[in-house]
């Protein structure tokens, strides 16, 4: 199903209920619909509460040093986002003065029209201007098919750290883009 066209814009805090709702399904539909992890019940949903909770969601839209951007159908939904702000990650050469894509998803339905690729020009050019020298993000050690989406857009791999779902420990990727 073709959503086209989608508006591409930068989220702000009227949005911070719909973009936690679409940051839950997007997060389900991907590790378990598709990757089918089996989480403990008890550490998923502490982590969804944590994670995409309208509070913390709107807390990141709030955040200056964070941005996120949106892809909005016709119809008003939000179908796929990013999130991209000073970099987290466990490796010894990154630092909080650099930048981090956190998030780049899209909903299913939302795949294979572009949508992704438009998020991730647009989180890319903004870290560019707000986090000058390299680009890191986290990625699940599973998911082949970002890696290499990743991959095509000059990130290596790095590194390796835990990612924690709960207590649930996820073994993710480092990459980095110079």
């Amino acid at each position: 199903m073709s959503l086209v066209p989608l508006t591409i814009r930068r989220a702000g805090p009227s949005d911070a209920a719909a973009l936690s709702a679409l940051k839950l399904a997007a997060f389900r539909e991907t590790f378990l619909d598709g990757f089918a992890i089996p989480y403990p019940p008890a550490d998923l949903a502490r982590f969804e509460a944590e994670s995409y909770g309208v509070a913390t969601v709107a807390g990141e839209l709030a955040d200056p040093r964070h941005a996120s951007w949106v892809a909005q159908a016709a119809d008003g939904r939000l179908v796929a986002y990013a999130h991209a702000g000073p970099c987290k990650l466990p490796h010894p050469e990154a630092s909080a003065q650099q930048g981090e894509l956190y998030q780049l998803y899209a909903l299913n339905a939302a795949q294979g029209q572009g949508v992704g690729r438009a998020l991730m020009d647009a989180a890319l050019e903004w870290l560019a201007q707000a986090y000058p020298g390299p680009v890191w993000l986290g990625v699940w050690s599973g998911n082949a098919r970002a890696q290499a989406v990743y991959a095509r857009r000059g990130f290596a791999k790095v590194g390796e750290y835990g990612f924690q779902v709960g207590d649930w420990t996820d073994a993710e990727f480092i990459l980095r883009r110079e």
